[in-house]
């Protein structure tokens, strides 16, 4: 018999976690509710064999979520959290304790940032911020008590693409951890473990959920740090909800079908905005053009709809006038979702300046025709160069 070939991450997002033999047939495994679980007897209770004991510990909607998202990553165990910063947060005290010290890159999310700066220090851990374009080169930076690495790649507000097999490649030759912030790749276009890293995380909210209506964040280990996240995750009492984790499960089930409409509608705008006068530079790593453009095609199998742009000097009166009559994109901060966003980017940096001439803007590419959102981006323009010349 002809050996099976392994199944594409696509069809795993669509198969993986689902319960139907355990549920009547049903596809999609139901909400579950649960606090209290009620055991069948005595034994079953003495002996600990009851699949779920206490809803916080799992229900058959996470657990299907759990499942599935594992798969996809490849890994050995994932735990989920109420929210992408949580996640975040856990997979940093799983692997860091008082008197260790971490290295976290200096494009990372800003409450990464804030809880480094605050709720570490306050425990005992010291951070030292690194270049994110620094690769094999952060072996100088490494300290006898150096427990962690925390990469972010691309940036969600600059887009620096980092070297993750040359980071890790030093830091496990040291005996410390990588963890990856990979919510703009998703498991589809970055695969994490094989890339080196021992931790990988997701804010769920943003393309595992899909629709704008999910707080959730999950963690997945490899086989080295798996107990310890599961046991930082049970002692901190985290769970997440069966509502949430319904609707993270949906999400999962069309996510490569939907970032690739991310994907091609934010390259057919990120392309249009090079060719613009009031365009200083977009940042795409998927963009020839960009710094980051090589790595990004040596690692990556796809790109995803976010990216940023820096416009020319503007006047305070010309970019009100360029967002407030937008009428496909939204303001928010948020992005993952089937809404095209755009926000103004601000962010904080210690290490390598972030240099802009005028105002830096994040975009995401949503599901809506390109075309309409190429025209909306005009006329917001044509709003800014009026208010430019008045």
């Amino acid at each position: 018999m002809a050996d099976e070939k392994p199944l594409s991450k696509e069809t795993l997002a669509v198969h993986k976690g689902r319960m139907s033999r355990e549920h009547f047939g049903v596809v999609n495994t139901p909400v579950y509710r649960a606090s209290t679980i009620l055991y069948r007897d005595l034994a079953s209770v003495e002996s600990g064999d009851a699949p779920y004991i206490y809803g916080r510990l799992g229900t058959p909607t996470s657990r299907s979520l759990e499942e599935a998202v594992t798969a996809l990553e490849v890994g050995a165990r994932t735990v989920l959290c109420p929210s992408g910063t949580n996640a975040i947060t856990t997979a940093i005290l799983s692997v860091c304790s008082a008197g260790d010290h971490l290295l976290m890159t200096d494009n990372c999310y800003g409450p990464t940032r804030s809880f480094c700066e605050k709720s570490l220090t306050r425990l005992g851990v010291e951070t030292s911020f690194y270049d994110p374009l620094i690769g094999g080169g952060i072996e100088e930076l490494f300290r006898s008590n150096t427990r962690a690495v925390f990469c972010e790649s691309p940036g969600s507000l600059t887009f620096e693409v980092q070297d993750i097999p040359a980071i890790a490649s030093v830091a496990h030759a040291r005996d410390a951890s990588v963890l990856l912030d990979n919510t703009w790749a998703t498991p589809l276009y970055f695969d994490a473990f094989a890339r080196g890293a021992d931790l990988s995380i997701q804010a769920v909210t943003k393309y595992v959920g899909g629709h704008a209506d999910v707080m959730l964040g999950y963690v997945t280990a490899n086989t080295t740090y798996a107990e310890q996240l599961a046991d930082t995750h049970s002692g901190l009492g985290l769970c997440a909800s069966g509502d949430d984790c319904f609707l993270a499960l949906r999400g999962l089930r069309t996510m490569p079908v939907r970032l690739k409409r991310h994907e091609e509608t934010g390259l057919k705008l990120a392309r249009w905005l090079e060719s613009r006068s009031e365009v200083t530079r977009v940042l795409h790593p998927a963009l020839e053009s960009d710094p980051g453009h090589p790595i990004w095609k040596r690692d990556f199998t796809g790109a995803s709809g976010l990216f940023g742009v820096e416009l020319a000097p503007v006047t305070k009166a010309a970019l009100e006038a360029f967002f407030d009559g937008l009428e496909c994109f939204g303001i928010g901060y948020s992005w993952g979702g089937y809404e095209s966003l755009i926000v103004p980017a601000h962010f904080n940096r210690s290490v390598r300046p972030f240099l802009a001439q005028g105002p830096l803007l994040r975009i995401h590419a949503g599901l809506e025709d390109a075309n309409d959102l190429l025209a909306d981006l005009e006329n917001g323009f044509e709003r800014m160069q009026t208010q430019t010349t008045a």
